[in-house]
């Protein structure tokens, strides 16, 4: 599993909470960037594949035995045997490889997965407890490469879901190119221009109410 402390330096965590502040600094908003390494550990995934690679090699051993005419070093027993050691070999793989268990999991169930830790993160992080509700946080998981923009219902209101597919295209586009950190930063940026283009003007007595590091969890 892809960890974001190694994904993401010291310098460049530094220069995310920089961003953070210079978005933050003409506007009453809060950008909250939250990195995990992934969002659920589908735990279904390694019985999923167990199950497919056992079954495959149980009907392929059942149809040599009823195609063959020779006497084969092998009987029900042997064959139940060597089930049960590809579905544990198949299982083991998966869950020693991480990224594997997309290939056992749909698009949707990810999806779903995802969208359910961002809002926890969401939650957790208190992006709802801002005084004028607008709040906005950028989520990025790794390990299923999707990212999620939230924002509190005070800046949801004027901004279209087109300019937050902007904002998480930016940050798709930077890690592709291996540059996740100034995804981030840029996507950061564009977020502190929809606040400022939504009328989140500061206020004379505004404070830092969130923060502005980068958050990083394993999950």
């Amino acid at each position: 599993m892809l960890k974001p402390e190694t994904l993401f330096s010291a310098e460049e965590q530094k220069r995310i909470s920089d961003a953070v502040h210079a978005a933050e600094a003409g506007t009453a908003g809060e950008i909250v960037p939250f990195v995990v390494g992934q969002s659920d550990g589908y735990p279904e995934a390694p019985w999923r594949a167990g199950t497919l690679l056992g079954a495959l090699v149980l009907f392929t051993l059942a149809g040599i035995w009823i195609a063959s005419t020779a006497w084969l070093p092998y009987g029900v027993a042997e064959a139940a045997a060597l089930t049960a050691v590809a579905f544990a070999l198949a299982a083991l793989v998966v869950m020693l490889v991480p990224r594997l268990r997309l290939l056992f999991v749909t698009s949707h169930a990810v999806s779903e997965r995802v969208d359910e830790r961002a809002a926890m993160a969401f939650l957790a992080e208190e992006v709802f407890a801002t005084r004028e509700r607008t709040g906005i946080m950028i989520f990025l998981s790794l390990l299923e490469r999707r990212v999620r923009i939230l924002g509190d219902s005070g800046i949801n209101a004027k901004v279209k879901q087109e300019e937050w597919d902007a904002v998480s295209a930016l940050i798709v586009s930077a890690m592709k190119r291996g540059a996740a950190a100034q995804g981030l930063i840029d996507a950061i940026g564009r977020c502190g221009a929809l606040l400022e283009k939504g009328g989140v003007e500061i206020r004379p007595d505004d404070t830092n109410e969130l923060g502005d590091a980068l958050r990083m969890h394993s999950t």
